[in-house]
């Protein structure tokens, strides 16, 4: 594996599958997701991975101009690595979910690589009252939702993304989708180096297990050898414990409210900022530095903020 010499903290500000009824700290508004944001950045994520939200009801919206407001303030403020996600909503087509980072042309954007059920519904045992009829009508629809990523749609969004000059946060859920990312490898559609986030703990993906976390290491060091960057991002309460065998492991981690609300057993995260610290006191206990957004930058090899359309 290709070590980045300082940690990267990536922080996922909002996403798509936590709704605004589980907890008052989810950022809904775009000036809410850039304060966030900002707030992260200052604690020391070098990364910023970041969806948009109607800010009347908190659904989540994959139209560019959702974007723009959030995008600009955060780039006026700070000169952290801006991420788009391509991801959006599983429930949107490839075309609505590619189509922000198209236009504002990122650094970096996300990318998932295979398609997989993708349960959502068991959030239903733990949160009863909603503000809105979206939110439970979304989680249920999970029992018979299947995320596509096929080869057809992550073609389409390399070809498109790759004449932008983005890099990609390559989002792999299960050893499938690092043989995916080694077939346009292969392709030369994608070029190192890779940043691979492996995702563990989301219902239709691998595991959290130790056991699930090295095995998709090993596989990666197997298929990408010295042309990878590794990153992890552990699904609700595994979050922490996933980062902290990441640290251990040389890796990276990813933390937010996107991934999980919470900071410790019953306790909400009263802010994203306040995950990055945790992920940071994680890093310094192991004696590991933390990257600031230039050396993110030269470590992924990103073309650098004065290249992006916001």
């Amino acid at each position: 594996m290709a070590a980045s010499k300082k940690m990267i903290i990536t922080c996922a500000v909002t996403g798509s599958i936590h709704t605004p009824s589980m907890s008052p700290h989810l950022p809904v508004t775009a000036e809410e997701i850039a304060e966030s944001a900002l707030a992260a950045a200052e604690a020391g994520a070098a990364i910023v991975h970041l969806h948009a939200r109607n800010p009347k009801d908190g659904r989540p919206d994959q139209s560019p101009d959702a974007f723009e407001p959030l995008l600009r303030i955060i780039k006026q403020r700070s000169d952290v690595v801006v991420n788009l996600t391509t991801g959006g909503s599983p429930f949107m087509t490839v075309e609505e979910r590619v189509k922000p980072a198209a236009i504002w042309r990122p650094e970096i954007a996300s990318l998932n690589m295979g398609s997989m059920n993708f349960g959502l519904f068991p959030l239903l045992r733990r949160f009863h009252d909603f503000k809105h009829d979206w939110e439970p009508q979304m989680l249920e629809a999970s029992r018979d939702l299947v995320f596509r990523n096929s080869y057809k749609d992550i073609e389409y969004a390399l070809r498109t993304l790759n004449e932008t000059g983005a890099r990609y946060e390559f989002e792999c859920y299960d050893t499938s989708h690092l043989y995916n990312l080694r077939h346009f490898l292969d392709e030369g559609l994608v070029k190192p180096p890779l940043f691979i986030q492996t995702v563990f703990g989301i219902l239709g993906g691998i595991g959290s297990h130790a056991d699930d976390v090295q095995h998709m290491k090993r596989t990666a060091d197997r298929l990408f050898g010295s042309d990878y960057i590794w990153s992890v991002l552990g699904a609700g309460r595994s979050q922490m414990q996933i980062a902290a065998m990441s640290a251990a492991m040389g890796g990276n981690i990813r933390v937010g409210l996107e991934d999980s609300l919470w900071l410790g057993p019953g306790k909400l995260a009263a802010s994203n900022a306040a995950q990055v610290q945790v992920a940071r006191d994680i890093a310094r206990s192991l004696g590991l530095e933390i990257a600031t957004p230039a050396e993110a930058r030269e470590t992924l090899s990103l073309k650098g903020a004065d290249k992006v359309a916001f």
